[in-house]
């Protein structure tokens, strides 16, 4: 079962990647993160790309290095919905698939949520937050804060 949901969460985000090719849709965004509930607090480093479908819509594949002992990595997508406050300001709930290997592989879901305020013509900041329940009874499940800085193109 595991399987069958990363594959999905793969084709997904690769076929999300693969046909947007419309000027002003796109978002390069670095980020740094922390994990908590995994024992210490653990700093990522990664980033994602954004997808608008819509002006509300838009898909969120992402990917961080967790920098611990034994260095991690964390692959998600998420969908978010836009609610734009203003000219600069949008907040969003978001949802979906994560997978990582903190300790071992797993798979799970992402619910959450964050903003982004417009600071240049195509800059934003971002910030955001993330409940990871994994699909794994020994686990976890980490709660993620997040900020960055998106470039829209």
């Amino acid at each position: 079962m595991k399987k069958i949901i990363l594959a999905i969460a793969i084709v997904l985000c690769s076929t999300s990647i693969a046909s947007a090719q419309d000027a002003g849709k796109w978002a390069i965004v670095p980020k740094m993160s922390i994990y908590t509930n995994v024992g210490d607090a653990v700093v990522g480093l990664g980033a994602s790309g954004r997808y608008s479908i819509t002006d509300n819509w838009r898909i969120e594949p992402a990917i961080a290095a967790l920098l611990h002992r034994d260095c991690s990595i964390d692959v998600s997508c998420d969908a978010q919905y836009l609610f734009h406050i203003g000219d600069a300001w949008a907040i969003y709930p978001s949802v979906g698939l994560t997978t990582n290997d903190i300790g071992k592989w797993a798979v799970g879901l992402n619910v959450g949520g964050g903003f982004d305020f417009r600071v240049a013509n195509n800059w934003d900041i971002t910030a955001g937050l993330k409940w990871q329940p994994m699909f794994d009874d020994r686990r976890t499940n980490p709660v993620v804060i997040m900020v960055g800085g998106a470039y829209r193109f």
